[in-house]
């Protein structure tokens, strides 16, 4: 058992901790303790990362108690990467709170920062459903804090918008947590997968409409259409920054529905048969043309980019709901490429957004922008990457997808959507940012300079270098495309052969668990347990 794996989690909470006991008035106090445990998650995102790149899954059983009573965390290529991935986001969003000094505009936001990334990566981590239900609240807790963060009435309807919707979701996930539980007797997902493959068809009704429940939820969390409706407001309204670190929210729900549909409910399960390919595929689809044609009709460069996030996570559903290895491989891709390109855009248009001043986010040509050729360099290429466009990440998201589609009966109607929506894409952005950085220079241009006039400072450099950092991780995430893919698709193989995973988790070293549905349910209760009732003396 290997201590490190719980430091992602424990770390954030001790600082966290520490942040508002001791260091509540002093700023930068804060911002010294808040930078230094970011960069130290950082670091051992990577060790972990790097111990699971060969296959190896790390075990910790908190307490010493062996699942599936006790709590665990477990780590394999899949959530290891993912918390990598966040921590990355979070450095480069930290960097850019305190250098535009968003981080003085409210209290707590370091705390509440570090609570955030506790809840995170306990999502991330947790190899227990209800741990994944109680890690979901503390993220959600924590991101109501930060989105509220400076105060304003717009700000806080859409953080009461927020809450609201996810308050549903936290239910119908107590709702689905229940019925999983009175059909199984466990919530332990390494438990689970046995448990479920020893459910005959004729008794599945109750199982069905838990892994119904369980989807629905994951659906609002990763905002796929139609119950998509929390984001544009929410994300719109939020602090640049924190809309930033929002990036990597919708990811957790995509993550949820990978993990828990290719170990819990698999494609070849009977009793979800017909569940989940059906209809999955279709929203989608539909959820990328919401999408993008919300960028296509926004009238805020802020709505924009949130409605692109939306069309984003159609992308990503679309691909996942193959589960297959194929799609799976070109879903983690995207992951990674979406997340640091929303975040790129969301910190551009917050940089926008401060120098424009009572122009503000409107997407009319009336105030030019400061360091505009910088600013605008910036903005073109993470929306070129958001598109879709080559040569960077997005073109090659874009292009494992729509392979990995020809393995759909839809494969026709993926591939019409995909390109079409990419052409909206291009629209959109190029209008937004041609009105915005061109347009609105030649008006200044034939407008008559005024001596009354002041300077205006110079704009501050580091929020630029966060920007310029995620710039260059998509960049390079585009030209290490051919490693990284290799990776991931040994990251899918691992999800589709889940026996390692669960002997790890259940202390059953060697076992062969490829038999599960031969067996009747109580070998099956002995086989899972059978170490662990040695440890209790039952």
């Amino acid at each position: 058992m290997s201590h490190w794996i719980a430091l992602p989690i424990v770390l954030p909470a001790m600082l966290a901790a520490f942040i508002v006991l001791v260091a509540r008035f002093h700023l930068t106090i804060q911002r010294v303790f808040n930078l230094a445990g970011t960069t130290a998650l950082v670091a051992l995102a990577a060790g972990l990362a790097w111990n699971a790149s060969d296959g190896t899954i790390t075990l910790y059983q908190m307490g010493d108690w062996a699942a599936p009573f006790g709590i665990v965390l477990v780590g394999d290529r899949l959530s290891t990467m993912m918390v990598l991935l966040t921590a990355v986001l979070a450095m480069c969003v930290l960097l850019y709170a305190i250098g535009s000094g968003w981080d003085k505009r409210g209290q707590h936001f370091h705390a509440l920062f570090q609570f955030q990334l506790m809840g995170i990566m306990g999502a991330f981590l947790t190899g227990d459903l209800f741990n994944l239900f109680v890690f979901f609240e503390v993220l959600l807790i924590a991101s109501y804090g930060l989105m509220i963060h400076g105060g304003g009435t717009k700000r806080l309807k859409a953080g009461t918008q927020y809450v609201l919707y996810n308050l549903l979701g936290s239910t119908l996930f107590l709702f689905a947590l229940g019925a999983l539980y009175a059909e199984t007797g466990t919530l332990n997902m390494a438990d689970l997968a046995n448990r479920v493959a020893a459910i005959q068809s004729e008794g599945s009704a109750g199982i069905r409409v838990a892994a119904v429940l369980l989807i629905l939820v994951f659906a609002i969390k990763a905002a796929i259409a139609p119950i998509h409706f929390w984001l544009p407001s929410s994300y719109a309204e939020a602090p640049g920054p924190v809309a930033a670190l929002f990036a990597i929210m919708t990811k957790v729900g995509a993550y949820a529905i990978i993990r828990t549909y290719t170990m819990v409910f698999p494609p070849e399960l009977e009793i979800t048969q017909g569940l989940f390919d059906t209809w999955l595929m279709p929203l989608g689809l539909i959820g990328l043309v919401v999408g993008m044609v919300g960028v296509l009709g926004a009238k805020q460069l802020d709505r924009l980019v949130a409605f692109s996030v939306i069309g984003s996570m159609g992308m990503l559903t679309t691909a996942v709901s193959l589960f297959t290895e194929t799609g799976i491989t070109a879903a983690l891709y995207y992951v990674v490429h979406s997340t640091l390109a929303t975040a790129a855009l969301f910190l551009i248009v917050d940089q926008v957004r401060e120098q424009r001043g009572e122009a503000g986010l409107a997407l009319t040509a009336t105030k030019p922008i400061q360091s505009a050729a910088l600013l605008s360099g910036m903005f073109f290429v993470a929306a070129i990457a958001m598109a879709g466009l080559p040569p960077l990440s997005g073109f090659v998201g874009k292009l494992l997808i729509l392979n990995a589609t020809y393995s759909s009966e839809l494969v026709v109607w993926a591939w019409a959507v995909i390109l079409g929506t990419s052409l909206i894409a291009v629209v959109g952005f190029g209008r937004a940012g041609s009105t915005v950085f061109w347009k609105a220079r030649q008006v200044a241009d034939t407008e008559e300079p005024s001596e009354d006039v002041p300077e205006q400072p110079k704009a501050p450099v580091l929020p630029f270098v966060a920007i310029g950092m995620l710039i260059a991780l998509i960049v390079a995430h585009t030209v290490l495309a051919g490693p990284i893919n290799r990776y991931l698709a040994a990251t899918s193989a691992q999800l589709f052969a889940p026996q390692p995973y669960i002997s790890e988790v259940l202390e059953t070293p060697g076992k062969d668990l490829s038999n599960a549905h031969d067996k009747d349910y109580g070998d099956k209760k002995d086989d899972a347990h059978g170490v662990a009732d040695e440890k209790e003396g039952h």
